[in-house]
């Protein structure tokens, strides 16, 4: 069998359930498939390309270096398939079936339920032609919220999985085919709890002294690109968690140490339940910004009279996050009473 007809999007959404399930048995019972059918794809898949994707020496679906190759390109190629089918729909309709939006921990969730609540109140226009006089109940696009960490907001957006990413660091590099926009920054305060022993250190406090108490960190969400970390010190003992409110918890409970967002801890601030105290190591604000996929003239050539493929749901998030009251919003309300948004 030749190699391009052997590299079907099939075959390469089962390379990606293997190595996701962590054996052919498990990929079988997701795929309502017997084992012995994707052993035998695979080695077929295998003969075809002439290389080893997995070693079954261990008894497990262990890929080889040909097979991390293959699942890496393979899930990009399928992204892209999935990104042409949604592009076609959105030249047909207007609006997109589906819009994905990644937003770090540090992004105000009562914000951006505020703005999904005014997208769902939206009443376009029924198309010229259509039957029937009454407005269509919201666009008729799914929205899909995920909550990402340092990278992986950035590589949501860059492998296909998002179409918005609010909260990407500001220094991120230009990239072809994205752009991006400033969003604001976020000032971080060293914080504990009351009956920390960091609480009572007079003056502000050193690495050496830090080195011995435990931090707390939240994981970067990245899986492929480089995790980052900020904040820890060599040797020093790590409680690693999820998500920011994770992380405001854990040291609500004196579980650890460590920089929080101000705005994300700032009632508990004000109610005493951290105390935040000064360190000698000086922490800038972070500046975040939001990134999206440029839009492209559908059609070969770019003819005259061709829509763009940024859909309307896109373009309705982009209206939203131009006005620097949202911008600022995203950034700053964690607490409080939810706000119309106009």
């Amino acid at each position: 069998m030749p190699a391009r007809s052997a590299l079907t999007p099939d075959a390469l959404a089962m390379m990606d359930t293997i190595a996701r399930t962590g054996s052919f048995a498990a990929a079988a019972r997701e795929l309502g498939k017997v084992p012995s059918a994707l052993t035998y794809s695979v080695r077929q898949l295998e003969d075809a390309l002439d290389v080893l994707l997995f070693d079954r020496r261990s008894g497990q679906a262990q890929l080889t270096a040909a097979g991390e190759e293959l699942l890496a390109e393979g899930r990009r190629l399928l992204a892209q398939l999935d990104a042409v089918a949604n592009r076609v729909r959105r030249v047909a309709t207007g609006w997109e079936t589906q819009l994905t939006v990644a937003a770090d921990g540090v992004i105000s969730r009562l914000t951006l339920f505020e703005l999904c609540e005014a997208f769902y109140a939206l009443r376009p226009k029924t198309p010229r032609g259509a039957k029937g006089d009454a407005a269509p109940a919201g666009p008729g696009t799914r929205l899909r919220l995920r909550t990402e960490v340092l990278n992986g907001t950035w590589e949501a957006l860059t492998s296909g999985q998002a179409d918005l990413a609010i909260g990407i660091k500001a220094e991120t590099p230009p990239t072809p085919g994205i752009e991006t926009r400033p969003l604001g920054t976020v000032e971080f305060v060293f914080a504990v709890a009351p009956h920390h022993p960091l609480a009572r250190y007079e003056g502000p406090i050193p690495d050496a002294e830090l080195l011995h108490h435990r931090a707390v960190a939240v994981a970067d969400s990245a899986q492929r690109l480089a995790p980052l970390t900020h904040n820890l010190l060599p040797g020093q003992e790590v409680f690693t968690v999820a998500t920011v409110q994770a992380k405001v918890e854990a040291q609500l409970r004196c579980l650890g140490c460590g920089f929080v967002p101000e705005p994300v801890a700032r009632e508990h601030i004000r109610a005493g339940h951290l105390v935040v105290k000064p360190v000698q190591r000086v922490r800038q604000p972070a500046a975040l910004g939001y990134a999206w996929r440029s839009a492209a003239v559908a059609g070969a050539g770019g003819a005259r009279g061709r829509r763009p493929t940024q859909g309307l749901a896109l373009q309705w998030w982009l209206q939203q996050l131009d006005s620097p009251a949202t911008r600022r919003a995203l950034l700053d309300r964690h607490c409080g009473l939810p706000q119309p948004v106009d």
